[in-house]
């Protein structure tokens, strides 16, 4: 490559030795003369960097099968294991802790999951009321069961046994 630019220069040096050489200023003047326009150079664009969304790390309880049991700030990990004991205490289940970064404030794509959290919350929610009363209507149940006199109770069971004896005889 060097050697072209010399031999360039040598050409260069000749013409110009020669007197061929042709002026620049003339060929700007002569486009001011024909009134033709500048073209300028694309002029290259900045694009904004975006900015990257805040996060922050929360601590969540799974089962075994990854659904989630519950989530905690990255302070309360003592009450994450605390459930866990709970959690293990009911069922000899599997379950662990994870960390999750999870997004904070609201922005483009945000309220999408704003909504989805609050309709597992919402779904939660109505599955652990669900429980309470189930567990409520069970105990009505025994409560019942003890309030019946032990004679009621007699008198039942032979109607039952008379029942029975009735359905052989036949």
């Amino acid at each position: 490559m060097a050697r072209r630019l010399l031999d360039k220069r040598k050409e260069v040096e000749a013409a110009e030795a020669r007197g061929d050489v042709a002026e620049p200023k003339a060929k700007a003047t002569r486009a001011k003369a024909t009134g033709a326009k500048k073209t300028t150079a694309t002029k290259t664009r900045r694009t904004k960097e975006k900015v990257q969304a805040r996060k922050r790390l929360v601590w969540v309880v799974y089962n075994g099968s990854m659904k989630e049991e519950g989530r905690f700030s990255y302070d309360q990990y003592a009450a994450a294991e605390e459930k866990i004991e709970q959690l293990r205490q009911k069922s000899k289940k599997m379950y662990f802790i994870q960390p999750v970064k999870e997004v904070i404030g609201e922005g483009p794509g945000m309220m999408a999951a704003a909504a989805a959290a609050a309709a597992a919350n919402a779904a939660a929610a109505a599955a652990a009321a669900a429980a309470v009363e189930e567990a409520e209507a069970e105990e009505d149940e025994d409560e019942i069961a003890d309030e019946v006199p032990d004679e009621v109770a007699a008198d039942a069971e032979e109607d039952e046994d008379e029942d029975e004896d009735d359905d052989s005889d036949e």
